[in-house]
C-alpha cells in the first residue's frame, strides 16, 4: 500500500516525521508493506511553486491508498487567486472526504473535566454547513450586496445528511450503540429540519441503536455536566467542529485528540490541532494527536481491506499512547512531562516493542 505524505506547515514537518518513524517501526513488528510518497505542500512549496497545493499533489492523494496531513497555516496563506488553497478544506472537497471523525477519551493519569472518564465519537459532517468557503460547487457561499453588509450561505443536502448519519449508526454499532443527534432547529428550521428528517430516517433502519437529539448550545453545556451519557455524536459541520475541540479538551487534552476524514473511498489522517509556527523546530511539539490519527487511518485501512495486521498495529499504538500517557516521565512538556518530540517518539516506539513482545490481547 500506498501512502501520501503531506507534512504541512509549522511544526508539521516534525509530527509528521514522527507518525513516520513510529510506522516504520511497526513494520519491523508487523511487517506492514507500506511505501511513502512526500509532497511538499503549504508556504514552502507557494515560495518554490506560487501554490500551496498543486493539482498534481491532489492527484497523488487521489492515487494513494491513505494520506497522512500534517497541520498548515491556512490562515496565513494569501488569496486562493494569489495560490492560497487551504488544502485542508479541498482535500475534503475534492476527494469527497465527507465524515470527520474524532473520539474523545480520557486517559489514565491524566486529569479530566468531570466526575467520570470520557469516552465517544463525534461523527461531523465535513463538505457543507456553514463553511462558506467549501459549500458551494462554484465560488464560495458569502457575497456583500453592499460595503457594509455581508450574508453567508449554509448549505445542507438530504444526500450529505443521510451519509453522515449512515456512518454514525454504523459506528455506534461498533461502539455502545448510541447515537446522538446535534442541532439547532429551534431557530434554523429549514435547513436543520433537513438535517434531523434524514438522521431520523436511519434511526429507523438501526432499531438496535438507541437514538436521542439535543440543542447544540445543551450540547456544549452537557459535555461538561455529563459527557458520559453519550457515544457517538453527530452533526453538522461547524457544530461538530466546535464540540469536537471542547471535548478534546475536556477529556485531557486537544494534543490527544486524533481524526481521520474519510469517504467510502479515500481516507485521511489529520491532527485535531494547528501548526503552532511558534514552536516550529524547536523539538517541543507533541506529536500524539497526529500519531493517533495515523493509528485510525491504519484501522480504516484494515476494515476496508480486512486486515488483521492493520488492526493490529492500530492497537499497539494506541496502548502504547495510554502506558506512556499514565506516567508524568514518558510524557512531552504540554502534558506536564519533560520529553520533547524525538524523544517522545522513541519512548513510544520502545513501548510498541514491548507490547508487539507479548501476546496479541
Amino acid at each position: 500500500m500506498k501512502l501520501a505524505v503531506l507534512p504541512g506547515d509549522g511544526i508539521g514537518p516534525e509530527i509528521s516525521a514522527s507518525a513516520i518513524e513510529v510506522l516504520n517501526h511497526l513494520d519491523r513488528i508487523i511487517p506492514l508493506g507500506f511505501s511513502y510518497e512526500t509532497h511538499e505542500v503549504g508556504l514552502a512549496r507557494l515560495k518554490a511553486d506560487g501554490t500551496t497545493f498543486p493539482d498534481s499533489v491532489l492527484e497523488a492523494c487521489r492515487a494513494a491508498d491513505g494520506i497522512i496531513l500534517g497541520p498548515v497555516s491556512h490562515s496565513d496563506y494569501p488569496a486562493r487567486a494569489e495560490g492560497g488553497i487551504n488544502l485542508s478544506a479541498d482535500l475534503r472537497v475534492r476527494l469527497d472526504l465527507y465524515a470527520n471523525i474524532r473520539p474523545a477519551k480520557s486517559r489514565l493519569g491524566l486529569p479530566h473535566w468531570g466526575r467520570t472518564p470520557m469516552d465517544l465519537v463525534i461523527v461531523r459532517e465535513n463538505t457543507e454547513g456553514f463553511y462558506s468557503d467549501r459549500n458551494m460547487y462554484w465560488g464560495i457561499g458569502e457575497f456583500m450586496p453592499s460595503p457594509d453588509m455581508a450574508l453567508s450561505v449554509r448549505k445542507i443536502t438530504a444526500q450529505g445528511s443521510s451519509r453522515i448519519a449512515r456512518m454514525a449508526f454504523e459506528l455506534a454499532r461498533e461502539r455502545r450503540s448510541k447515537v446522538t443527534a446535534v442541532h439547532k432547529v429551534n431557530v434554523i428550521k429549514v435547513s436543520e429540519a433537513l438535517f434531523l428528517r434524514e438522521v431520523r430516517k436511519l434511526a429507523e433502519e438501526f432499531p438496535d441503536v438507541a437514538y436521542d437529539e439535543q440543542l447544540i448550545d445543551s450540547m456544549a453545556a452537557l459535555l461538561v455536566r455529563d459527557a458520559q451519557r453519550y457515544d457517538v455524536i453527530v452533526t453538522t459541520n461547524m457544530f461538530g467542529d466546535i464540540l469536537s475541540d471542547e471535548a478534546a479538551e475536556l477529556s485531557g487534552s486537544l494534543g490527544l485528540g486524533g481524526a481521520i476524514n474519510a469517504s467510502d473511498v479515500h481516507c485521511m489522517a489529520q491532527a485535531q490541532h494547528g501548526s503552532a509556527p511558534d514552536i516550529a523546530g524547536q523539538d517541543k511539539a507533541n506529536p500524539v494527536s497526529l500519531i493517533l490519527s495515523v493509528a485510525m487511518l491504519l484501522g480504516w485501512l484494515a476494515r476496508k481491506h480486512g486486515r488483521r495486521d492493520l488492526a493490529r498495529a492500530q492497537e499497539l499504538i494506541e496502548r502504547a499512547v495510554d502506558t506512556l500517557a499514565a506516567d508524568t516521565a514518558t510524557r512531552t512538556a504540554d502534558l506536564g512531562g519533560k520529553l520533547g518530540t524525538r524523544a517522545y517518539t522513541q519512548a513510544l516506539c520502545e513501548e510498541i516493542s514491548r507490547l508487539g513482545a507479548m501476546a496479541p490481547a
